[in-house]
């Protein structure tokens, strides 16, 4: 509650037209937050509607750490004073309402304020986007998002009525109902974004500001994530007979979308495309309702978070200078940008899991749960690894090799917010391993 109350009382700070002392207390409130570290899995700090367990832990303050990185990636906006306030405005407003989010007791007020977070990104999107299709990207995200969250709230005033509690720790009343599954679902499998509903991704990331994009990758998927992991208790027995379907969707479509990663022109469209294929295997190891695929599902969406949030980065850094997103422009950055090149190298290195990141952890015990669930998922995870590796060094060796576009008069080296933005990304991705016994220990 007290950190709730302190995101309040930021809101009449973001008038007062200093960009970043915002920046700073949100980092001063990321490590306080830090502070009330959670090893139980049983709920801590319980105020009101409000308490978190190791799951909630996690995702709030990686919401945190994304959000503080956006406010630092999005100097041209407090430069140039693109209503500046405002944009702070919409990114407190964003924060509270992923911190109610993934910090709400009760499955109602999770909904609430799981269909609240689409407006503050909406707003970021179509007030901040570069491009005049930004409106249509915005109306893709409503669309498939508010299209299947009316069935969620019906099939949640249903769960009420039959089971009389919607609180997570009393629900443990299992459903027998295929439709009940598909309706309180859907939402989360459009959010996290399932193969065959991900059109809207690809989308919205081209469209949306380096803002827009860190916090879609960073924090909005884990929300499809987070709510799965918090409801498939309740269907153990649907699960059991329908879950291979999704599982089998997920691995196949994360082997399509890697192809068509390796054909992408567009750099932040490659990196979107990537997103889908990673959160695609989260999902499958969810969906073999083993604790392998719980856990190895929150180290993914976590290290995705980092990752893929930096690599947008990256790609805006390169967008800024050249004006363009482009492989073919984007070209031969080791002969201009050679420390820039650096970190290009260790995220798409990251990106392809690699040790000692994050991303290895992750893929290493979802591998673990989904070829427990079946072997022949050995087929489909092989190749989405195989492909994870050639579409991260297609991505580095296009843009950092080759001969420079001559038409690139405007670059110049990397100021030290952005070395400073990308180291933010990548120490907690390689240094959270250290600490992945508080995983282990539940495995």
């Amino acid at each position: 509650m007290k950190i709730f109350m302190s995101l309040m009382f930021m809101i009449p700070l973001c008038f007062s037209g200093n960009f970043w002392l915002v920046q700073i207390l949100f980092f001063f409130l990321t490590f306080i937050y830090m502070l009330h570290y959670s090893f139980g899995e049983s709920y801590m700090y319980v105020s009101y509607f409000l308490g978190c367990d190791f799951l909630s832990f996690i995702l709030i303050l990686l919401s945190f750490w994304v959000c503080s990185l956006m406010i630092l990636a999005s100097e041209k906006i407090h430069k140039m004073d693109n209503y500046s306030n405002l944009f702070i405005f919409v990114m407190i407003v964003l924060m509270i309402s992923l911190f109610l989010t993934f910090g709400s007791l009760n499955l109602f007020v999770f909904y609430l304020f799981f269909e609240i977070s689409l407006i503050p990104t909406l707003i970021l999107i179509v007030g901040w986007g570069y491009q005049p299709e930004r409106i249509e990207a915005g109306v893709y995200l409503l669309f498939y998002t508010l299209l299947v969250s009316l069935p969620m709230m019906v099939s949640i005033f249903f769960y009420y009525s039959s089971f009389n509690t919607l609180d997570f720790s009393l629900m443990e009343s299992e459903v027998d109902s295929v439709l009940m599954y598909l309706c309180m679902n859907s939402v989360f499998f459009v959010k996290i974004p399932m193969f065959f509903i991900h059109l809207w991704l690809p989308k919205a990331h081209v469209e949306a500001p380096v803002a827009g994009s860190m916090i879609l990758a960073g924090v909005m998927l884990k929300l499809g994530g987070y709510g799965l992991l918090r409801v498939m208790k309740l269907f153990l027995l649907v699960g059991l007979k329908i879950n291979i379907v999704i599982v089998v969707v997920s691995l196949v479509g994360g082997f399509i979308v890697s192809l068509i990663c390796v054909r992408q022109s567009d750099v932040k469209s490659l990196i979107a495309y990537s997103s889908v294929a990673h959160m695609g295997l989260a999902l499958g190891g969810i969906m073999t309702l083993s604790v392998w695929g719980y856990w190895g599902s929150l180290l993914m969406m976590v290290a995705h978070g980092l990752c893929s949030s930096g690599l947008f980065c990256l790609a805006n850094i390169t967008y800024e200078r050249v004006g363009s997103r482009s492989l073919y422009l984007n070209k031969g950055f080791l002969s201009i940008m050679p420390s820039m090149s650096l970190w290009w190298f260790l995220l798409c290195s990251s990106n392809m899991a690699a040790p000692p990141s994050l991303n290895l952890a992750g893929e290493i015990v979802l591998i673990n749960s989904l070829i427990g669930f079946s072997w022949l998922s050995m087929i489909f995870l092989s190749l989405m690894s195989f492909f994870s590796a050639v579409y991260s060094l297609f991505l580095y060796s296009f843009s950092q090799h080759g001969c420079y576009y001559s038409g690139l008069y405007s670059l110049y080296q990397g100021v030290f917010r952005e070395y400073l933005l990308l180291f933010l990304h990548w120490v907690p991705l390689n240094l959270i391993i250290m600490g992945s016994s508080s995983f282990s220990s539940w495995l």
